[in-house]
């Protein structure tokens, strides 16, 4: 194989390694990041349950009749 194909040889497979690495390293953001943002959503899904709550209470509170009604 003459050197200039060796070499064009040689630096295509570094790029190869260099984007095998960089896909690796954005793979592991993704999968960070899906791991967060499953989280993010048990939280809100609890906040607006605990909102929920609150919103009863308060039409229970104020449905309720005033003593001298009753």
């Amino acid at each position: 194989m003459p050197q200039e194909e060796e070499d064009r040889l040689i630096q295509f497979e570094s790029a190869l390694a260099h984007l095998e690495n960089q896909n690796d390293q954005l793979n592991k953001i993704v999968m960070e990041q899906g791991k967060i943002l499953y989280r993010l959503e048990s939280r809100q899904e609890k906040l607006i349950e605990a909102l929920r709550d609150l919103h009863q209470d308060k039409i229970s509170r104020d449905s309720r009749k005033p003593p001298h009604y009753q």
